[in-house]
């Protein structure tokens, strides 16, 4: 039987863990309720396991239970939380802050903003992917209403320092908003000792199902207002209408209490064989990391092969599934915005570097002998098209 290919996209989706399968079929077959159906059994059951779903989340990220607003995933999570906090504030000059790393959820809900007449600051990043937390100080002034800085980049997996970019909002009284699709179930994140009062997350990057994500909206000091930015049913406490994903709820809070339960020891396997991969696709030369730094996320490995065209190398190696960079923008033929903005390094512009670029993410459900045999194929392909390269010089 032929094998299926080596799945090394993990930035993209995960494969579903067949535990938190098993906890959402009866809410496919049996127990098929309404959650906001209050008159009769079926209703009840329902609300029963999102109540339930509410509080194993709410634990997972330490806060309250009140504080998770359930959406259809990260996108709309962004969406509500960025249109959500302007729309709650009706002046028209406002200052919004973000980064050009940013997940394009967020950089084109900020353009949006900036249709609207609002003047949006879009911060530079350093060469290897990180951002200062002292440029974003630099960046705030007194009509600054929000700042939204990603957690865990998805292309290159460099962490910002949230805790104290959030702290630096605080003591303004500016809003934060954070996307950690990335990063939840992955990193640990305790949003009571943090000071970010808007997380965005979503179900498929930890195991869990496709079309379920959160909102973790701060009602402690500072108590967020969002405005809904979908109207009928006054679900969620008003700030999210529509009939709520029941098995994908129960999915995603299994999915997100096996995450955090087996973090420490899948955060060493997946380092190992992430370490493992770099080793071998680097040693033969003319590879560069993309955001060689830390912190960085566990999983997360994104390269450079000098003289290949990444389109021409993924096409070469059908066995290995990886990607060029966000999932989100594979429809969009214009390079990486992530690697382009980390400058041309030793390749002629950002934009050579990131037609030559590769992302790479192993999960917990990846073997050893999965990475060594990617590594063989990829770099068996690399000479190859470097050869091709060479002879069409």
């Amino acid at each position: 039987m032929k094998k299926r290919p080596i799945y090394l996209d993990n930035h993209s989706t995960t494969v579903l863990d067949p535990l938190v399968l098993e906890a959402m079929l009866p809410y496919l077959q049996d127990d098929y309720g309404n959650a906001a159906s209050v008159n009769h059994a079926f209703g009840w059951e329902a609300k029963e396991a999102v109540d339930h779903a509410r509080e194993v989340i709410a634990a997972a990220l330490n806060t309250e239970p009140r504080e998770i607003v359930f959406t259809s995933g990260a996108t709309e999570s962004v969406n509500l939380a960025i249109k959500g906090a302007v729309s709650a504030r009706h002046e028209k000059d406002w200052h919004v802050v973000t980064c050009v790393t940013e997940h394009r959820a967020v950089l084109d809900v900020c353009k949006g903003l900036e249709r609207q007449g609002l003047d949006v600051t879009c911060l530079e990043v350093d060469e290897d992917g990180t951002l200062p937390v002292g440029r974003v100080e630099r960046a705030l002034r007194e009509n600054t209403l929000l700042v939204s800085i990603m957690h865990a980049n998805n292309e290159i997996g460099v962490l910002h320092d949230i805790d104290a970019i959030g702290a630096l909002c605080a003591d303004r009284e500016i809003l934060f908003h954070t996307d950690a699709t990335q990063s939840v179930g992955k990193v640990a994140i305790d949003l009571k000792s943090m000071s970010v009062p808007l997380l965005s997350c979503s179900a498929h990057k930890f195991h869990g199902p496709k079309g379920v994500g959160v909102l973790a909206v701060s009602r402690r000091k500072p108590r967020v207002k969002l405005v809904s930015q979908i109207d009928g049913g006054g679900h969620e406490r008003g700030i999210r209408s529509g009939t709520l994903n029941v098995p994908g709820i129960v999915g995603m809070a299994k999915a997100l209490d096996i995450a955090v339960s087996r973090m420490e020891s899948d955060e060493g396997y997946m380092r190992l064989l992430r370490d493992r991969l770099r080793e071998k696709l680097m040693a033969p030369g003319g590879v560069l990391e993309n955001g060689a730094c830390e912190p960085k996320l566990p999983n997360s490995l994104n390269l450079a092969f000098r003289h290949v065209d990444s389109v021409a190398l993924i096409n070469d190696i059908p066995e290995v599934a990886v990607s060029t960079g966000s999932a989100c923008s594979s429809a969009d033929p214009e390079p990486s915005h992530v690697i382009m903005a980390l400058g041309s390094g030793p390749f002629g512009s950002p934009e050579e570097r990131a037609r030559c670029s590769v992302r790479f993410a192993v999960s917990r459900f990846t073997t050893e002998e999965e990475v060594d045999r990617a590594a063989a194929l990829v770099m068996a392909s690399v000479r190859k098209l470097r050869g091709f390269s060479s002879v069409a010089s």
